[in-house]
């Protein structure tokens, strides 16, 4: 693959902003390195644009005619190379340079094979990027069926987010994605997005931001979003030991405590992993609200349902937090990418990363995401979906977020957006960042 040519632009009118974006793209067509024909497009938008996304979608196909395939959707900032565009009206765009026979575009009308053909010639899907409307009912239950749907069981995306329409784009083929009947590729509800072969090598990674406050413990009794004891002990007690507070007297200084802490759930029967390895939560740790304290039960009610068994650690988020464990993802993706050994290595997700031995996660068939080319093979292009309460702003100043990789990964194509959610393998996250690299193969 070649390099991803990409651009993005913000101007109250999104016809400007998309003639902006176009030559930017026509002028690295151009270039030696960069893709002259790619057939996959990536398109983001901000919110400020929603309305008019099918005229934008048209006017962008109509003046990129070689692009047959579209997927993308609306967040209320998007992001690019070493820039965001937050609350503003903008768009970011990103022409994939992959193989036809390597990737597929699908959506709730035309969804991905519950099991992907294994015959000659036959497509079947190794990952997918997935675009979902937050507002779907069972959504995680929806996730975890889509990612069924792949040899790996690895996705990455997001929700949308918008203050207006939560529209989706996918296009496939001459115009229509079989299946879509007279649907134009602007859609809203459901998930969409594209499911790639293994034949396309991406590395994928998970970044939380949030720092643990406190032991990671089990919990011992429960009711629907209420936890009510921790390793035996009432909840609220060991959320005010850990914050080193009291509601006696004057609770407020206590409350303006609990309403900067965050709690990181991890499913019943899953093992946790970064935390103990890293300091940081790993792709198993779900970060939720505290969204009321139960008195007279001693209880801590989450916005998340709650089971006996899971395990709690509280936590918090911050810059320094935030900006060290998004540096460490990048750091994991170089060192994927540029291995002392040379020899071919499997791309494996966070969760294999945390549980196995480094040279047995280099060679775990498990969540494998495809093919890792040899050391020294550059970046063709990132994918970056962050969640809307990050951005710059949450890491010390405009567009921070994006320059932090861009630091790390050097200047490589990127394209995203600032999401109401964040998918990432099988799971459904909030106040994360997941960072898609495509490398050469």
């Amino acid at each position: 693959m070649k390099t991803f040519p990409s651009g993005h632009a913000t101007h109250p009118q999104w016809r400007m902003a998309a003639a902006l974006v176009l030559a930017q793209l026509r002028a690295q067509m151009a270039l030696p390195g960069y893709a002259s024909a790619p057939t996959l497009g990536l398109l983001y938008i901000t919110d400020h644009y929603a309305d008019e996304a099918q005229p934008l979608l048209d006017y962008l196909s109509s003046e990129l005619p070689e692009v047959t395939d579209w997927s993308g959707t609306v967040g209320v900032g998007v992001s690019a190379n070493n820039a965001e565009y937050f609350d503003e009206p903008a768009l970011s765009v990103m022409l994939l340079d992959v193989p036809a026979d390597q990737y597929r575009v699908f959506s709730g009308v035309a969804p991905l094979p519950t099991h992907p053909p294994h015959v000659a010639g036959g497509f079947a899907a190794h990952t997918a990027l997935v675009h979902a409307d937050g507002q779907t009912p069972e959504l995680a239950e929806l996730i975890h069926e889509m990612a069924a749907r792949t040899d790996t069981g690895y996705l990455f995306g997001g929700l949308t987010a918008s203050r207006s329409a939560n529209v989706q784009f996918a296009v496939g083929g001459n115009g229509n994605i079989a299946g879509h009947g007279a649907a134009t590729g602007v859609f809203d509800g459901g998930l969409s997005g594209v499911a790639f072969g293994a034949g396309v090598a991406l590395v994928s990674r998970v970044t939380q931001g949030c720092q643990p406050v406190g032991a990671l413990r089990s919990v011992t009794a429960a009711q629907e979003n209420v936890v009510l004891e921790l390793d035996g002990e009432p909840a609220l007690d060991v959320l005010l030991d850990t914050l080193d507070v009291t509601l006696e007297g004057d609770p407020q200084p206590a409350l303006r405590k609990v309403r900067a802490t965050l709690a990181g759930l991890v499913n019943a029967g899953e093992q946790p992993q970064g935390q103990r390895r890293t300091g940081h939560f790993g792709t198993d740790t779900r970060v939720r609200h505290i969204v009321g304290l139960d008195g007279s039960r001693r209880g801590v009610a989450l916005a998340d349902r709650v089971e006996v068994g899971m395990h709690l650690a509280f936590c918090q988020r911050n810059v320094a937090a935030a900006r060290a464990d998004l540096m460490r993802i990048c750091a994991e993706i170089r060192e994927e990418l540029e291995p002392e050994e040379l020899e071919p290595l499997h791309v494996v997700s966070d969760a294999d990363q945390d549980t196995l031995p480094a040279a047995l996660a280099e060679r775990s068939g498990k969540d494998r995401q495809g093919e890792l080319p040899k050391a020294g093979q550059r970046i063709c292009g990132a994918i970056y979906v962050s969640c809307s309460g990050r951005g710059g702003p949450h890491f010390g100043g405009p567009s921070a977020e994006l320059q932090i990789v861009r630091h790390a990964l050097g200047d490589v194509p990127l394209v995203g957006f600032f999401a109401g959610g964040e998918i990432a393998h099988h799971h459904l996250y909030g106040y994360t960042g997941v960072l898609t690299v495509f490398v050469d193969s």
